[in-house]
């Protein structure tokens, strides 16, 4: 970021969390677990060991062997000094995905923004901003884009494709910024539905990385990993998309 840009420090202070996550901050800026934390609310340190215990998590959550870790009181008490997510997750509005379950994490592990779609949209939705604050504020090092089988949101976004279908108010600007992913998707091989939604997530992950001036910039200096996944709503499994 340039010179002009606000520092970590500055954001803090302008957008008025700087006492929140001060609990989370050392005296150089670098996110660090806060003293009080017990070992068993401990949060990854980079994006490796954060994609790590989400898959940990998620492998749980398919096998019925679910921790349901920090979620005790004490965590509870723990994490309403400050949160502290070791990453952001950008998931569709769908009722049957929460990432908190299908990824078998506690209180304070993930900042989630949902939006039917799982759409990165224009910025005065709130979506990428959300996402912006989730590393720049909270120093999640790692963002996910999670799509899943059998969305609504890219089915409807065909049938305008493929029909014509209209959609009333908001929801046909929603369709509207997937139709990108079912263009590309329209000339492969196998189910488009399922087709669309990878290449959904894909042009999400992209416009993440190249999103200036907070994302990008972080990406460029390998503090913050963009990646995809794909949750299956019968298995309970995450794919990851490369």
């Amino acid at each position: 970021m340039s010179d002009k840009s606000f520092s970590r420090r500055n954001f803090l202070k302008v957008s008025g969390v700087g006492a929140i996550a001060a609990t989370s901050l050392n005296l150089g800026g670098i996110l660090s677990v806060p003293e009080a934390l017990a070992d068993e609310c401990k949060r990854p340190e980079n994006a490796d060991e954060a994609l790590k215990a989400l898959m940990e998590g998620n492998q749980r959550f398919v096998d019925s062997q679910k921790k349901g870790p920090r979620r005790q009181a004490k965590c509870r008490k723990e994490a309403a000094a400050g949160q502290n997510p070791f990453v952001a997750i950008l998931a569709c509005a769908d009722s049957r995905v929460a990432p908190e379950i299908l990824f078998d994490q506690g209180i304070g592990d993930l900042f989630v923004v949902r939006v039917a779609g799982n759409i990165v949209n224009p910025t005065n939705y709130g979506i990428q901003g959300s996402l912006e604050f989730g590393v720049l504020a909270l120093g999640a090092p790692l963002i996910v884009v999670l799509g899943h089988s059998e969305c609504g949101a890219v089915a409807g976004s065909i049938s305008a494709l493929q029909k014509g279908t209209e959609f009333p108010g908001s929801i046909n600007d929603i369709v509207q910024t997937i139709k990108p992913a079912v263009d590309k998707a329209e000339g492969e091989k196998g189910n488009l539905l399922h087709n669309a939604t990878i290449a959904n997530v894909q042009l999400g992950v992209e416009k993440l990385k190249n999103s200036d001036p907070v994302i990008s910039d972080l990406v460029k200096k390998g503090k913050v990993k963009v990646v995809g996944g794909n949750y299956d709503l019968k298995t309970g499994e995450v794919k990851w998309i490369g």
